[in-house]
């Protein structure tokens, strides 16, 4: 596929922590699937050596940059530092993606098609056509009450705002502004979601098929899930408060 013609330059930020055994694998994908679009590697110093791994492919491929960062510091900041590289680079649409192959890069065209249409696009596993493949009952009911919650404790439209496949416009990014984004874990999703459509941004979701990693470590704990949890209860009722103290 091509990119669309009115999209520009677009980057496809996948950020890597441990990651050695995928990374190679996703990239190659990502580059098959739409062979225009560049990809940045944001590497957390994995200690497996998944960004000696990277540094190798962006040798053999021009489309292929890393970035290296001191540590691991969380999903979000990684996003951060991948979208401020994009911005200090002149492109124009910013792709979040796993490493792990649990997005699957032949559905990249889908996000970039809606994208036409919209300032943030949204892969999403609980809308119709949206499916996981090989998730046990208990995470998958986990997943769906998150989302409920948020979108009740919220007030949003969004069935999958927790989604980490998606597809910023550099100009959707530029208005909500990161400057005050803290959020590490994946509220951050939420957390960017929500600050769109509170600034009157066009937000759609498209399904996807969602794929359990095969190999290494789900980043997912118990620490990040009270993130998101306690977060999502603080943005609700911060805004309920302000609606009872302006009900105008």
């Amino acid at each position: 596929m091509e990119i669309p013609a009115g999209l520009g330059r677009v980057l496809v930020i996948i950020p890597t922590y441990n990651e050695r055994d995928n990374i190679e694998r996703i990239a190659g994908r990502v580059r098959e699937a739409v062979p225009s679009v560049d990809v940045l590697v944001v590497d957390d110093a994995s200690p497996d050596g998944t960004g000696e791994a990277a540094d190798a492919m962006a040798e053999a491929d021009e489309q292929i940059r890393v970035l290296h960062r001191q540590g691991k510091e969380g999903l979000g900041p990684a996003y951060i530092a991948g979208f401020r590289w994009a911005a200090e680079h002149g492109y124009d649409v910013m792709v979040e993606m796993d490493a792990d192959g649990s997005h699957q890069p032949e559905e990249l065209p889908r996000l970039l098609s809606a994208l036409e249409d919209a300032d943030l696009v949204i892969g999403a596993r609980w809308v119709p056509g949206g499916r996981v493949r090989n998730w046990p009952k208990r995470r998958e009911a986990l997943s769906r009450g998150a989302n409920t919650y948020a979108r009740v404790m919220l007030g949003i439209p969004l069935h999958d705002s927790t989604g980490g496949y998606r597809a910023f416009r550099a100009a959707t990014l530029e208005k909500i502004g990161l400057e005050g984004v803290d959020s590490r874990g994946y509220c951050f999703q939420i957390d960017l979601a929500l600050r769109a459509l509170r600034q009157g941004l066009r937000v759609v979701e498209v399904p996807i098929t969602f794929v359990e990693r095969v190999h290494g470590t789900s980043k997912m704990s118990r620490d990040v899930m009270a993130e998101a949890a306690l977060r999502i209860t603080q943005w609700g009722m911060s805004d309920r408060i302000g609606r009872l103290r302006d009900p105008g």
